[in-house]
């Protein structure tokens, strides 16, 4: 299928899937012609990686982890053995953003308090 056909079948635009392309999460053929050829199963793959994205992994990280998945269900499955903790340090990681944004928004929250009434 083409890029337009993908694009409808995944919800996501052909721009976003051309920069999948550009960061190695997606591989389509190319024809002669030059243009795109991408299987049925990428929309599979597209949907794996918006729902990695959704989970604040970035695109580096996904492009080390999306060889090491596979779906079961509506569940994806870890199957390299190092992924299980790599993804924890994501976790860890994005803990410690939540953390910082936290303490971020008491700050604010403290400033707003000590505004006088308007």
């Amino acid at each position: 299928m083409r890029i337009g056909e993908l694009s409808r079948r995944s919800g996501v635009s052909q721009r976003l899937l051309r920069y999948y392309e550009e960061q190695g999460l997606l591989r389509p053929q190319r024809r002669p012609s030059g243009y795109r050829e991408y299987l049925s199963t990428d929309v599979d793959v597209v949907r794996r990686i918006r729902g990695l994205l959704a989970a604040g992994l970035s695109t580096a990280t996904i492009s080390s982890v999306l060889p090491c998945i596979r779906e079961d269900d509506e569940r994806l499955v870890p199957t390299c053995p190092d992924l299980v903790a790599q993804l924890r340090q994501e976790r860890d990681r994005i803990d410690q953003v939540i953390l910082d944004l936290t303490t971020s928004r008491q700050i604010l929250d403290a400033v707003i308090t000590a505004a006088p009434a308007t």
